[in-house]
């Protein structure tokens, strides 16, 4: 039996890429019918940084500035995915009745997005990858290759365009 997609997550990181990989999951949507929701990871500020910052600013204003900051955020970039996915599929309104949500997480990138795989129970993940140079690839690796070897459900890994 063929498998089928009833929910698909896409990964975004507001580059080029990120919108060439929406597209191949809207048509991946297209033909299974499916719901396409978008994901945006905000990473934490490291632990080195938020020690410095606390001790200069204190750690209740830190934590009240982390907080509001974090909320306008999350608000805005919400907002801008969702208006990305209306003007990418304004020709197309099918496809965009299939757009189910945006949503914008904190945290580590491979933690928020199968997180947020679970929790939308999502029967597909497809996101884009950059083209990091070889010695960065081996020391840090790619979140697409982490999400890649940790998911439990089908990653789709879309390269740059050539």
């Amino acid at each position: 039996m063929l498998p089928h997609y009833d929910k698909i997550l896409v990964t975004t990181d507001f580059t080029e890429n990120s919108d060439h990989a929406f597209r191949h999951a809207v048509m991946l949507a297209r033909q299974n019918d499916a719901q396409i929701y978008l994901l945006h990871v905000l990473p934490l500020v490291d632990s080195s940084m938020r020690s410095y910052l606390s001790s200069v600013l204190g750690e209740n204003k830190l934590e009240e500035l982390e907080h509001s900051n974090m909320e306008k955020a999350r608000s805005s970039m919400t907002k801008e995915l969702s208006e990305f996915a209306k003007k990418e599929l304004k020709d197309y309104p099918d496809d965009y009745a299939r757009f189910a949500g945006a949503e914008v997480a904190a945290g580590h990138p491979v933690v928020k997005i199968l997180e947020t795989a679970d929790r939308l129970n999502v029967d597909v993940i497809v996101m884009g990858t950059h083209g990091k140079g070889p010695l960065e690839h081996v020391f840090l690796g790619s979140t697409a290759e982490k999400v890649l070897k940790k998911s439990p459900r089908p990653v789709f890994v879309i390269p740059l365009p050539g």
